[in-house]
């Protein structure tokens, strides 16, 4: 690892924050704009001691995690909407089974096929569940390069503290864009080691090996008993409210606001620099990122309430603007203005919104 900064892409800091995360195998398929992410483990790994697999199909790569985050291994499968789009009965069926894993999706246009250019439209499929059953994915959203590098430590360690997957929300901006990062793991960040201690009460060794009262392991879905999938249910409500306190945010010039900007991903950097340069022009504006959309930080959020109007910016049509909405309870007015996917915008193209919404026409 490097401490120095480091000219790179999202997508490779992706690779390196998971390779020095403790990530041990790789299966994914390519399909652009992610795929600088298995090219570079597909020679970073090995190298490491670990193992990279192309796998048939996005199907046969998420079947791959599950087996491999069944064993108690730190793994993770990348891929770009529709892909994601292939691995949604996988996904239910790891949180089902209590098996943890990181699926990174660099978001392309949609729906369909679409295209490669940006877009914010996979927001409902990653928190809203996607695939069958009332499952729940953690989901975390950078904005930066190095974000994308200081997340993958953390999404290794919440997939295995909640034994769950875990989900990194980019999108083809995030994964391109290219600027300095270092190669630090951040403050408090888990050791390989301690993410193997994780998996101790429940991995699956092989054969011979007993868990709990001598009885072989099993990680499965399937309860076909009476009340047996009830009682499944309640115990993963359970792990759904208790993943609430992992919620996280950015912050930032609010405390005078009369307008505050919610943004997530690369929508939010844009805002960001449009926000700053309208308050040095004397315009109380502030900005609300999600770093989470799942569990979605709205108690701060409704915070934020009081006095307030909010204005959602986001790249699809309309998927957020419903959690910020849900969060403030009536609370205060909400705006929203989405930019289409398949558009590439600068900072000029937000400032009109953003100005309507503060009330300057």
């Amino acid at each position: 690892m490097k401490k120095e900064r480091v000219l790179m892409k999202g997508n490779e800091a992706v690779a390196y924050g998971a390779l020095d995360a403790g990530c041990l195998c790789y299966f994914g398929y390519p399909i652009t704009p992610q795929n600088e992410i298995p090219e570079m483990l597909s020679a970073l790994l090995p190298d490491a001691g670990g193992h990279f697999v192309q796998a048939e199909s996005e199907v046969g790569a998420i079947n791959m995690l599950i087996g491999a985050g069944a064993c108690g291994v730190a793994a993770m499968v990348s891929s770009s909407s529709c892909g994601i789009s292939l691995m949604q009965e996988g996904l239910s069926f790891m949180a089902g089974s209590h098996i943890p894993g990181v699926v990174v999706n660099m978001t392309r246009g949609g729906p369909g096929l679409g295209d490669i250019s940006p877009s914010q439209g996979d927001y409902f499929q990653a928190v809203k569940g996607g695939g069958h059953g009332d499952h729940r994915n953690l989901v975390l959203a950078p904005s930066t390069v190095q974000e994308c590098y200081d997340f993958m430590f953390r999404a290794f360690a919440l997939a295995f503290t909640y034994a769950n997957p875990v989900m990194i929300l980019g999108d083809a901006v995030v994964g391109q864009i290219k600027e300095p990062a270092r190669r630090i793991p951040p403050k408090g960040a888990l050791s390989p080691g301690k993410l193997r201690l994780l998996s101790r009460g429940w991995r699956i060794e092989g054969f011979g090996a007993r868990g709990k009262n001598g009885q072989p392991r099993l990680l499965k879905s399937v309860y076909l008993a009476e009340g047996a999938l009830a009682e499944r249910n309640r115990i993963l409500i359970q792990k759904y409210a208790d993943m609430r306190k992992e919620a996280r945010c950015e912050i930032e010039d609010t405390d005078d606001a009369e307008l505050v900007v919610v943004a997530f991903g690369s929508i939010g950097r844009i805002a960001r620099s449009v926000i700053r340069e309208l308050r040095a022009g004397g315009r109380r504006i502030g900005l609300f990122r999600p770093l989470t959309l799942y569990p979605f930080p709205d108690a701060a959020l409704r915070e934020l309430a009081p006095g307030r109007r909010f204005l959602v910016l986001e790249q699809n049509a309309g998927q957020m603007v419903e959690d910020v909405r849900l969060a403030l309870e009536g609370r205060a007015r909400v705006f929203w203005h989405g930019v289409m996917p398949g558009l590439f915008i600068g900072a000029n193209e937000l400032e009109a919104p953003i100005l309507a919404a503060f009330g300057e026409n």
